[in-house]
């Protein structure tokens, strides 16, 4: 089985499901083909990339990787071609799928995996007319497909139980969790628990107990925070009190009796009752598009999952977990062995986002320490600090720096670092940056800085260890050959006389 990394993704169908795969496979460095038929694909899968480049703005700090490659295509063989996964998001109509799953092994490597992003339909229905069937799985995901970390998997009857695996491991890369249904069943998990809630909700409306908004108020305001958290067990397990789970249903469980819902029974969707909800609906909304809705559900989102990252549990510990990732892997692929150590390094490169602008319309001054940051970071990377050195117990703190504003950053360039090892000691590193326009190398910024060694579990500076150590006078050594900048070691001052 191939990694994700080793070749490129086709997505067939581009809606909004399709986008958001698009949006997290892209965003996680992967190459993506979308192949979809709809004179509009382009623009709204491109709007909701835009969306989810915003939302991993607020949501992480870490570097993400470099974003992969978008390209659409004018038919399934081609987006296929080559892919070593495929994820079909076309509609939910079994002819459909069917077809088009026939079509996508025609043209597919033999060792492509093959997802289908359906919401209810079984696995061992779609695979029916497959001639390598076993390849074939449901991975359902949830919207949005680029924040929320959730993806069923389900096998058929034919499909083999390593697939199962192979792709889990593939999602979990993708920073998702990965959930393998132990039966196929209509509707998967997650989906059956929303289709009891929204049955329910449509009799409320329906016989005007409350209206659409006072049905999302009931939820968004209580319960469904609580759910953010935790599910109905442990909900319900704690509940009951010391005593626990079999306390609570002792006390409780003869409530599944009384006639409180009508579950098994669903108001006709008359021409009038949806008249009723469309229009409440709309008033719902307001004066706001889709766009800004998914804006601002998204902002929801990231809080909660930044909340729930600090506490370790739930969905933010699985970011937690690929927050860590991806910073291990920014520092580790700043090691590159084919570096000329007797120039300053180049060891970060990136882009100026649009969320790093301030009201001048250029790079505000707090995101060109973020880059100077970002840019030791990747030196004490290449020197040897790797999450080894600080599970043993030491760590370089920055204790001063002073950084020159020389140039306007514009939104979307792109910029390089190049980095200079002044001096230091057994304890002490003294780096100059210089922060550059990658085309046309004119120069945004400087920052000098001072970095410590210490023992984190003393709180006190010491002798750094013998790798990071020798590969600092390394470093130091060679480029003690080179220049050294003219602004280095300048304070702040008025000329004199003013």
């Amino acid at each position: 089985m191939h990694s994700l990394k080793q070749g490129p993704v086709a997505v067939i169908g581009g809606g909004v499901i399709g986008g958001g795969w698009a949006a997290r496979l892209l965003l996680n460095g992967i190459d993506v083909r979308i192949h979809d038929p709809h004179p509009e694909a382009g623009r709204r899968v491109r709007e909701m990339l835009a969306n989810a480049e915003r939302a991993w703005e607020s949501l992480t700090s870490a570097p993400l990787p470099a974003k992969g490659s978008l390209s659409f295509c004018g038919s399934i063989a081609e987006a296929v071609e080559g892919s070593v996964f495929i994820e079909e998001c076309t509609p939910e109509n079994l002819e459909l799928k069917q077809r088009i799953l026939a079509e996508v092994e025609n043209d597919a490597a033999s060792d492509a995996l093959i997802g289908s992003s359906t919401s209810g339909l079984l696995p061992s229905d779609l695979q029916s007319e497959m001639k390598h069937p076993e390849r074939l799985l449901v991975t359902h995901p949830f919207n949005p497909v680029y924040l929320l970390p959730l993806v069923e998997l389900c096998g058929g009857l034919l499909t083999s139980p390593e697939v199962l695996d192979q792709a889990a491991a593939l999602f979990e890369s993708l920073g998702m969790r990965p959930l393998k249904l132990k039966k196929e069943i209509d509707g998967f998990l997650a989906d059956r628990l929303l289709e009891a809630i929204w049955r329910e909700s449509l009799w409320l409306v329906h016989d005007d107990v409350a209206s659409v908004e006072d049905m999302d108020d009931a939820f968004r305001f209580g319960p469904g925070l609580r759910f953010a958290l935790m599910g109905s067990f442990l909900i319900y397990r704690i509940a009951g009190g010391e005593e626990g789970m079999r306390h609570f249903m002792a006390q409780f469980g003869p409530a599944l009796k009384w006639p409180w819902t009508k579950l098994m029974d669903v108001p006709e969707l008359t021409d009038t009752f949806l008249d009723k909800i469309a229009s409440q609906s709309d008033e719902q909304a307001g004066n706001l598009s889709i766009r800004e809705l998914e804006q601002i559900r998204d902002d929801g989102l990231v809080a909660i999952l930044q909340g729930l990252k600090g506490v370790d549990w739930g969905a933010g510990s699985v970011f937690r977990k690929q927050e860590k990732q991806l910073f291990e892997n920014f520092h580790q692929n700043a090691v590159h062995k084919d570096l000329d150590e007797t120039q300053p390094l180049v060891l970060h490169r990136g882009w100026i986002r649009p969320s790093w602008i301030d009201y001048n319309g250029h790079m505000t001054e707090s995101r060109y320490l973020q880059v100077f940051g970002d840019a030791t970071d990747a030196l004490l990377g290449y020197l040897g600090l790797d999450q080894e050195y600080l599970d043993s117990g030491f760590s370089v703190f920055t204790v001063e720096s002073h950084i020159r504003h020389l140039d306007e950053g514009a939104p979307g360039s792109n910029f390089v670092v190049k980095t200079q090892l002044l001096g230091g000691d057994e304890k002490r590193l003294h780096i100059w940056h210089e922060l550059l326009d990658q085309e046309s190398g004119s120069l945004f910024a400087t920052g000098e800085h001072m970095l410590l060694h210490v023992d984190t579990r003393a709180a006190k500076s010491c002798t750094m260890q013998s790798r990071l150590l020798s590969k600092s006078q390394q470093l130091r050594s060679l480029h003690q050959s080179l220049k050294r900048p003219e602004a280095a070691g300048r304070s702040i001052a008025l000329p004199s006389g003013n």
